[in-house]
């Protein structure tokens, strides 16, 4: 989630001692944190800053600077060598799908409301199906078309393009999920390659450096109170990935997953706490029908997943 690292398939780094529970609870606290740094992000957009909104690019470079600045520290001291059996193809494809991704979920988060764009940024799942059909050649059976299928229903629901209420940053938010879905097949190809803290510690440290030089020309002398908010969105972010990870490596992918879900939850309740958001009918079915289609998606890929392992087992 520029987003999050899925590493349900890297067995290699999970620990024996699972707790499904716990890692319910971890992947729960990690959604209420993930809510918390589109809040940051649309109180700095132009909706709720009005003149002293900053530029998305800017919001994204909070992000990964601070949040780099957390962790290559923390990879230091636990002596991870990032660079040996580095692969670097994959890494700057992954940054490069990331950042854009964020950059993207974070002016649709300052240009509407928190559970609508919350909502829209599910559908990434289904871009990277879409995407691993299409580049990977993976077949795709009729339940992942389905899913699919429901999602973008429920994308037509929540957005009604064509209509009056149609938001067009709801596009915006469109492109980001897109982003962050190509981002899942560049996680997907390095998950059981490298250990989680390596993978996190050069995702940050290399959009950091990116994204540094690209805020130039958009750069805005921030007020103190979003010098603050910058570094919270920073530490945050770092904070909720290492929250699912934890999460996903002590509980059943399959049962800690869908968990990240209640992230949509997250957001309306403080887009109605704080900026007196209240989802409409259409919002609320719209978001139904995502979050029901990626469900769909989710457990189909769990099923497919056992399915390949007890194959694998039975040749070896």
């Amino acid at each position: 989630m520029g987003g999050f690292e899925v590493q349900q398939d890297a067995p290699t780094f999970r620990p024996p001692a699972q707790n499904n529970i716990l890692g319910a609870v971890y992947v729960i606290l990690c959604c209420m944190l993930v809510a918390v740094t589109t809040l940051i992000a649309r109180s700095m957009g132009p909706q709720i800053a009005g003149p002293d909104a900053l530029h998305p690019v800017q919001v994204s470079w909070a992000r990964f600077f601070f949040g780099a600045s957390i962790l290559l520290p923390l990879a230091a001291i636990r002596r991870v060598d990032l660079f040996r059996d580095t692969h670097w193809r994959l890494h700057i494809g992954r940054n490069l799908s990331g950042m854009c991704g964020v950059i993207g979920m974070f002016a649709a988060a300052g240009l509407m409301p928190l559970a609508d764009s919350t909502a829209i940024s599910f559908l990434s799942p289904l871009f990277a199906m879409v995407l691993a059909v299409i580049f990977l050649k993976e077949t795709v059976g009729p339940w992942r078309w389905l899913a699919a299928a429901i999602a973008f229903t429920g994308a037509m629901v929540l957005t009604r393009p064509g209509s009056d209420a149609f938001q067009p940053a709801a596009l915006i938010a469109f492109t980001a999920a897109a982003f962050l879905g190509s981002e899942m097949i560049f996680i997907k190809a390095l998950s059981g390659r490298e250990r989680p803290m390596k993978i996190l510690a050069i995702n940050n440290g290399m959009a950091a450096t990116i994204i540094t030089l690209l805020v130039i020309p958009f750069w805005k002398m921030p007020t103190g109170q979003q010098w603050v908010l910058m570094v919270v969105l920073g530490a945050t972010m770092i904070t909720a990935q290492s929250l699912f990870l934890r999460g996903i490596a002590i509980a059943e992918a399959n049962l800690a997953a869908p968990f990240f879900y209640t992230t949509l939850i997250f957001a309306a309740l403080y887009g109605w706490l704080l900026f007196g958001e209240v989802p409409g009918v259409f919002t609320i079915a719209g978001a139904a029908l995502i979050v029901s289609g990626a469900l769909l998606l989710t457990w189909r890929e769990n099923l497919a997943r056992q399915a390949a392992r007890k194959a694998l087992a039975k040749t070896g």
